[in-house]
């Protein structure tokens, strides 16, 4: 029988694409997620990634055994399910929603598992797409989307709207367009930096932004952790677009200013779940904090 923990550093590696990363998620060294990828190889008999530069590829055997890591998981969190189904306040609950989210969502959830002690909630900040094929693979129970899935396979409820703010630094400009500011700033990059500034250019309703092509605009810093995104911005370097619950946790607002758009840019939220699966009952409690945490008046069509 294959090493489940060596299982679990082999797949976290590869949906996270970096060995550095994968230790500080799995809480380990460097040097112990590489002795655990060539300890599974060896049980193997088989290479199962290769390596080029500080990257690597998978091999045919290594893309089978990362899916039969995912089956394993899948059935451990179905077995666990079943084995608490009938209790609402004990088992494992697993969700997913982006970066911005997770700060409104995590303390609610918190107080939950305080709540009740029996309950284990795990929560991951991801993208759209690594959410949903999460969820479809049943590695993660719920998840929070922006983009509308395919009801075919998933179970969707909307819940309302995430607004989105463009971030600038609170310093005097004699720039009178704004335009001509951002050009000026530069943008803070983050992965789903380009996204946002799409959607805000497009639906802020000012014709100088709708115009604006955004993969001109100079790039003067990239930041993938959500919690200090702003910090740049706040000390007067780039600009950069996020959704308003960014902006609520951050400490330094006063050193922010938030352009208004002729009209709010606005992107629906959808609950999904994986079709066809019934989750147990404890999940109506995190359904209803989910609803009551995004507390939006508005309803998508």
């Amino acid at each position: 029988m294959l090493n489940p923990v060596w299982l679990t550093t082999f797949r976290t590696l590869v949906e996270i694409g970096h060995f550095t990363q994968t230790a500080e998620k799995l809480h380990m060294t460097q040097p112990g997620v590489s002795q655990h990828i060539r300890k599974l190889e060896q049980a193997c008999g088989h290479m199962l990634l290769r390596r080029e530069g500080k990257g690597f590829e998978l091999t045919e055997q290594g893309r089978s055994v990362y899916q039969y890591a995912i089956e394993l998981q899948q059935k451990e969190a179905e077995l666990l399910t079943q084995l608490g189904a009938d209790d609402p306040h004990s088992g494992l609950c697993r969700l997913a929603c982006s970066g911005a989210m997770a700060m409104e969502l995590y303390p609610a959830l918190l107080d939950m598992q305080v709540q009740h002690p029996g309950l284990t909630i795990e929560l991951e900040a991801a993208p759209n797409q690594r959410i949903l094929q999460h969820v479809s693979e049943g590695t993660i129970d719920l998840g929070l989307v922006t983009s509308p899935p395919t009801p075919g396979l998933y179970e969707v409820e909307p819940l309302g709207f995430e607004t989105l703010s463009l971030i600038l630094p609170d310093v005097d400009s004699t720039l009178p367009g704004i335009p001509d500011r951002l050009h000026a700033l530069g943008l803070i990059d983050h992965p789903d930096a380009l996204h946002y500034l799409e959607l805000y250019c497009s639906m802020c309703g000012i014709p100088q932004l709708e115009n604006l092509d955004i993969h001109q605009l100079p790039k003067v810093g990239y930041i993938n952790q959500l919690h200090q995104i702003l910090l740049p911005v706040a000390k007067g370097i780039g600009f950069t677009v996020l959704p308003q619950p960014a902006i609520h946790n951050f400490p330094h607002k006063d050193r922010l200013v938030i352009h208004t758009p002729a009209q709010a840019v606005k992107q629906p939220l959808y609950l999904i779940g994986k079709r066809n699966r019934k989750l147990p009952v404890r999940f109506e409690a995190i359904r209803q904090l989910i609803r009551e945490a995004t507390c939006f008046s508005n309803k998508p069509e």
